[in-house]
C-alpha cells in the first residue's frame, strides 16, 4: 500500500484520556476521518483495568469519569448546542441531563454527583455582533460577541444548577474540595493580559481573589493543593512554563531548576505532580515527589501528548513517535501498552523513521532531523525542508502524516529546531524576539548545508521549503532571501506585520512581543515583513490559506499572492472556505484530502517534473462546480 492525500484516513486518532481517580478505568477518544461522508466520528472508550473488558459509546467526546468510576459523563452535538448525558457503567444505561451551547470543560466533585461545567455565553443578536473589548474576534471560536465565561456547578441527580457565576472571557475553572478556583485574565491598562491571570476562589456566588496579576493558570487540584502551571510573573508570553503547588498558605515551585517547558499537570493523593516537559524534540513524562525527587517516567524518543494520574499514582498517557499515532500506555510501577489500534495499517503503509543530528550554529548548537526516502544506489532525490509554528513550537520524535507522504513520494525531508524553539532552555526561546527572520533563518539555512553533507543522495539544487504559521512566515521570508528554493508552500503564514498587528486575534500582545512596541513607529514592522521585499522572490510558491483562519488572517496571504501577481512572479492561492489556523489537522476531511494532494503535487511538478504552471483542475482530477 502507498501513501496518497487519503492515507491520514486509514488511522486512529486516541485523544482526551482519563483515569478513575479510583483507578479501575480509564476512558479516552477514538476519532477517525470518514471521507466518503466529510466527517469526522468519535468514539469513548471505556476500558476496564481489572477486567480488560471495553465498553464503547458511539458519537461521543468529553469522557469525564465518576470518582468511584461508576459513572460517566459524555458530550454529544446535536442542532447546534451541547448535549451532556450521563452513562452508567454498571447498567450501560444513559440519560440526558444537560443541554446548553458552547460547553468547554466538565469535571466531577469527590461527591460523584456534582459537576462543574464551564461555559460561553455570547449576545448573539440575528444581525450583528457587538464588542466593546478586545479582541473582536478569536481563532476556532470566531466573532467574540461579547462574550462570557460562565461557571455552573449542577446537580446529576436532581438534574439542576444549583450555582451560576458569570466570569470574564478565556476564563477556565477546577474543582479545589467543595470550592471551585477560576481563572481569569487579568485587565492591565484597560485591556486582557493574555499571560497574566487573576485568581478567584468561589463559595457558591460569592467571589475571593487568591492571587492577582499573576503568571500561572490553576491546573488541577487534589483536594489538598493545587497545581499552577506558568511563572510567578512572566514579562513575556515566550517565557516558559513552570510546575507550581499551593496549600493556600506557600506557593512551592516543583521543576524551575531544571529550565524547560512544562504541559498537562496532574496531582495525585500524597501530592506528588505529574506534567510533560519538552526536552530537546522529546516529550517526557516526568514526576516529581513532595521532597524535590525528580523521576522521568518516560523518556524515550516520542512525545507524551496527554496524561491523567488516579489518587494512587496510576498515570494513563498517550505517546506517539515518528512512526506510529498516539496510542494508550499505562504506567503502575511498570509500563504497560494498553493499545495497538494502528497496528495493522502500520503493517501495510510503510513509516520511516528520522534521523537525528546536531550541528553548529553561529553561537547555538542545533537539532536537525531527517527522513529518507527509497532510492537506489547512485539516485539523487530532491528534498523538502519542513519548519514548524511558533516560534515556540518544536519538532522532533511525533508523527507527521504529511511528512511521511512526502518522503514516500520519492523526496527527502529535513527539519529542524531553530533558535525560538521549545525544548531547550528558556534564553533559547527567547533569542528570536524583534529579530524573527534573522539568526533563526540562519540557523535553518546552515542546517540545510550540514545536512547535505551528511546524505550524499539528496539533491542539494532541488530543494523546496514549506511550514504554517510562523513556518508559514519563514516561507516567506525565506523567498525573499534567497533563490536557494526552487518551490515553496506557504501555509498560513505572515507576510505583513503592520497588518497582522492590526487584524490578529493575538497580535496586541503575541506580535508586539515577537517584532516589537510601537508599531506605527517601529521600523522593524516593515523590516522583518516579507512584503516589502518581494522583488526578490525567484521560487514559484503555492500560497494555501484557511478562511475562518484569525491567528494569522487571510489579509497575509491575499496582499502576497496580489503583490507578486503584479510583480510578475510565479505565484499560486488556494484558500480553503472553512477551518481555523489548525485547518492542517482540524479541517474536514475532504479538505484535509485536497491540501495534501495540493502540496505534493505542486512539489512533484516543480522539483521533479520541472513543468511550469500548476493546472488545479487537472491536479485534483474533478469537475469544477
Amino acid at each position: 500500500m502507498k501513501w496518497n492525500e487519503k492515507a491520514f484516513s486509514k488511522f486512529i486518532y486516541l485523544s482526551d484520556v482519563r483515569i478513575s481517580k479510583n483507578g479501575e478505568k480509564v476512558a479516552y477518544v477514538l476519532t477517525k476521518a470518514n471521507i466518503d461522508e466529510n466527517r469526522y466520528e468519535s468514539t469513548v472508550v471505556v476500558h476496564n483495568l481489572k477486567t480488560g473488558g471495553k465498553a464503547y459509546i458511539k458519537d461521543s467526546s468529553m469522557p469525564r469519569l465518576s470518582p468511584n468510576g461508576k459513572n460517566l459523563i459524555v458530550k454529544r452535538a446535536q442542532d447546534k448546542r451541547t448535549e451532556l448525558w450521563l452513562i452508567d457503567l454498571e447498567k450501560m444505561s444513559e440519560r440526558k441531563i444537560a443541554k446548553m451551547k458552547n460547553v468547554i470543560d466538565v469535571s466531577w466533585n469527590e461527591d460523584n454527583r456534582r459537576i462543574l461545567i464551564t461555559g460561553i455565553k455570547k449576545m448573539e443578536d440575528e444581525d450583528f455582533y457587538f464588542e466593546e473589548d478586545i479582541p473582536v474576534w478569536f481563532d476556532a471560536m470566531g466573532f467574540l460577541d461579547s462574550e462570557k465565561r460562565t461557571v455552573l456547578v449542577y446537580d446529576t441527580e436532581a438534574m439542576e444548577v444549583l450555582s451560576e457565576v458569570e466570569v470574564d472571557r478565556f476564563s477556565s475553572a477546577i474543582w479545589h474540595g467543595n470550592n471551585v478556583i477560576v481563572t481569569s485574565p487579568h485587565r492591565g491598562k484597560g485591556k486582557i493580559q493574555m499571560w497574566r491571570y487573576d485568581i478567584y476562589k468561589l463559595h457558591g456566588d460569592k467571589k475571593d481573589k487568591v492571587f492577582e496579576d499573576v503568571s500561572f493558570k490553576a491546573a488541577h487540584s487534589n483536594g489538598r493543593y493545587i497545581a499552577f502551571l506558568g511563572k510567578e510573573k512572566a514579562l513575556r508570553m515566550s517565557e516558559h512554563s513552570y510546575v507550581y503547588i499551593w496549600d493556600e498558605k506557600e506557593l512551592t515551585l516543583v521543576n524551575g531548576q531544571y529550565g524547560l517547558n512544562s504541559w498537562n499537570v496532574k496531582l495525585d493523593k500524597d501530592s506528588n505532580t505529574y506534567f510533560s516537559v519538552d526536552n530537546s524534540g522529546k516529550m517526557e513524562l516526568w514526576k516529581v515527589s513532595p521532597s524535590g525527587k525528580r523521576s522521568v517516567i518516560f523518556g524515550e524518543n516520542a512525545w507524551v501528548t496527554d496524561l491523567d494520574v488516579s489518587e494512587d499514582g496510576k498515570i494513563a498517557f498517550l505517546v506517539e513517535d515518528e512512526v506510529s499515532p498516539p496510542e494508550l500506555y499505562l504506567w503502575n510501577e511498570g509500563l504497560q501498552k494498553l493499545s495497538s489500534y494502528n497496528s495493522e495499517v502500520l503493517k501495510i503503509l510503510p513509516t520511516r523513521r528520522a534521523k537525528h543530528f546536531r550541528f553548529k550554529s553561529i553561537d547555538l548548537e542545533i537539532d536537525g532531523w531527517y527522513i529518507k526516502p527509497d532510492l537506489k544506489e547512485g539516485e539523487k532525490a530532491p528534498v523538502i525542508v519542513f519548519v514548524h509554528g511558533g516560534p515556540k513550537g518544536m519538532y522532533g520524535y511525533r508523527f507527521e502524516y504529511m511528512m511521511q507522504h512526502i518522503v514516500d513520494e520519492g523526496f527527502y525531508v529535513v527539519y529542524f529546531n531553530p533558535r525560538g524553539s521549545s525544548g531547550y532552555s528558556e534564553g533559547f526561546a527567547l533569542r528570536v524576539l524583534q529579530r524573527t527572520g534573522f539568526e533563526d533563518f540562519q540557523d535553518i539555512m546552515n542546517g540545510i548545508e550540514e545536512f547535505l553533507k551528511i546524505e550524499p543522495q539528496a539533491d542539494g539544487d532541488r530543494i523546496g521549503i514549506t511550514g504554517i504559521s510562523y513556518g508559514g512566515f519563514m516561507t516567506n521570508w525565506a523567498i525573499t532571501q534567497t533563490n536557494r528554493f526552487k518551490a515553496a508552500v506557504s501555509e498560513n503564514g505572515v507576510s505583513n506585520w503592520i497588518s497582522m498587528y492590526g487584524f490578529s486575534d493575538i497580535s496586541l500582545w503575541f506580535v508586539k512581543e515577537i517584532v516589537g512596541e510601537d508599531p506605527f513607529n517601529n521600523e522593524n514592522y516593515k523590516k522583518l515583513s516579507p512584503f516589502f521585499q518581494l522583488e526578490n522572490v525567484e521560487t514559484p510558491v503555492l500560497i494555501i490559506h484557511s478562511l475562518e483562519d484569525y491567528r494569522c488572517p487571510l489579509d497575509q496571504s491575499v496582499m502576497m499572492y496580489h503583490a507578486l501577481r503584479d510583480l510578475g512572479k510565479e505565484a499560486y492561492i488556494a484558500v480553503f472556505k472553512k477551518g481555523a489556523h489548525g485547518h492542517s489537522k482540524t479541517g474536514s476531511p475532504r479538505h484535509r484530502s485536497k491540501r495534501h494532494k495540493l502540496i505534493v503535487e505542486f512539489f512533484k511538478r516543480k522539483l521533479v517534473e520541472n513543468k511550469e504552471g500548476f493546472p488545479v483542475r487537472e491536479i485534483l482530477g474533478e469537475k469544477v462546480r
